[in-house]
């Protein structure tokens, strides 16, 4: 049978480092490096294709950057005008076709529908996409198209014309068209999945394609070598749902913000984001780790378990007790974080059985009092209509005042930071 096309893939080219060269003209056809502070000892977030053509990708330090690419550009990352134009390229996009799902800050899908299948109208789309993206946004951001029998060959579809590319895998096409692909440039295999590869005796993506079903269950170590079994014949496989396991920020500290009075007001602002997005999700947390790395390598990773909670006061408390209790306190840090995780839904949780304060007064009578857990959770609801109607400086908790300009909004991978929740206005 033979499957038609069901998805096309939108992947941004280096987005950050493209936002870059657009908001900064004399930046464009440099190559340029995006840093999360401009510290020698920081590493590229990103890196334009200028820099990558001299070998310097993401992760690569600063200090080697300057090696491999004499010259190169390294500039601090905005994450709120990538954020800003995230949302311009989405809408540019939702323009020519309607966009599924938005997967990170740099990549969306579309699906198509039964009458834009033919590789001709897929095409035609595309090449509209890419204009409506260089009138609309900008003609320096580029964007990558993909388009397949299933949202995953779409996605690899994207990245095998890249920069400014659009290519086509059609079921009929199968495997021979990824032949030419390493193994590495496959999602889902990175170099942990493809060390477990070369040990099942697969070396090539030639040879994954022809291997048969069991072994890339035996080498994926479940049913996700089913998955991809299927996927890589175009077949559609419904997505995996997955319940949303921890909920964090970390923060590398510039120079000037080491030492562990002034690290501390910025750990207690990242936890205060990640605490505000946790209500956000509708989730409590049931731990608190904290995480405190100092030079050469070392780090500290204390844990606490603690009855389900999402207050800001009681998850500062706790976090203080870690604090306290850490090795070297004078020591200069280079990184703080703070993990919530152990989450549960707000409505499928047991509370305490015992939630009320019990006092004794003067006479010797027992009298209670209001949970403390309950105000804290009024308190925060009110703060976080606040903050999110009139910007973050409005209120906050003290003890972050003096990192009211420390740890600005990052971005990960999967998660699209909302401005109201986790930037300042």
């Amino acid at each position: 049978m033979c499957r038609p096309l069901t998805a096309l893939f939108v992947d941004c080219d280096s987005y950050f480092a493209s936002v870059e060269q657009h908001l900064d003209p004399a930046l464009r056809g440099r190559p340029v490096g995006v840093a999360p502070v401009l510290a020698e000892t920081s590493c590229c977030i990103a890196a334009s294709y200028e820099a990558k053509a001299c070998g310097v990708k993401t992760g690569t330090g600063i200090r080697e950057a300057r090696v491999l690419c004499p010259g190169i550009a390294i500039v601090e990352s905005k994450p709120a005008e990538y954020v800003r134009y995230h949302h311009q390229i989405v809408a540019a996009v939702e323009d020519c076709i309607h966009v599924e799902a938005v997967l990170s800050i740099d990549e969306m899908w579309a699906w198509l529908p039964l009458n834009l299948r033919e590789p001709q109208t897929v095409r035609e789309i595309a090449a509209r996409i890419k204009a409506t993206v260089a009138r609309d946004v900008s003609p320096v951001i580029k964007v990558s198209i993909g388009a397949g029998p299933n949202r995953y060959l779409a996605k690899t579809a994207s990245k095998m014309r890249k920069p400014d590319g659009m290519f086509i895998i059609e079921a009929g096409d199968l495997p021979d068209v990824l032949h030419a692909l390493d193994l590495r440039d496959l999602n889902g295999i990175a170099r942990s999945m493809e060390a477990r590869m070369h040990a099942a005796g697969i070396h090539s993506v030639r040879q994954l394609c022809a291997a048969p079903k069991e072994l890339l269950r035996h080498a994926w170590g479940g049913v996700s070598g089913d998955r991809f079994w299927h996927l890589i014949r175009g077949e559609e496989i419904p997505d995996l749902v997955s319940a949303r396991k921890t909920i964090g920020h970390s923060h590398v500290l510039p120079p000037d913000s080491r030492d562990p009075a002034k690290a501390w007001p910025i750990l207690c602002k990242l936890l205060h984001k990640a605490s505000e997005r946790l209500r956000s999700h509708g989730l409590l947390a049931g731990s608190l780790r904290l995480h405190a790395a100092y030079f050469r390598g070392l780090s500290w990773d204390p844990e606490i378990r603690m009855p389900e909670t999402d207050s800001t006061v009681h998850l500062m408390r706790l976090c203080g007790r870690l604090w306290r209790e850490r090795p070297d306190p004078r020591s200069p840090l280079i990184q703080v974080g703070v993990t919530l995780a152990h989450l549960v839904e707000q409505g499928n949780y047991t509370p305490q059985l015992f939630p009320a304060v019990v006092r004794e007064d003067e006479d010797g009578r027992l009298t209670s009092s209001e949970n403390p857990e309950e105000k804290h959770r009024r308190l925060d609801a009110v703060l976080d209509k606040l903050r999110a109607r009139y910007g973050r400086d409005v209120v906050y908790l003290g003890v972050v005042q003096e990192a009211r300009d420390s740890a600005p909004m990052r971005i990960s991978f999967t998660h699209i930071p909302d401005p109201a929740v986790e930037e300042d206005r």
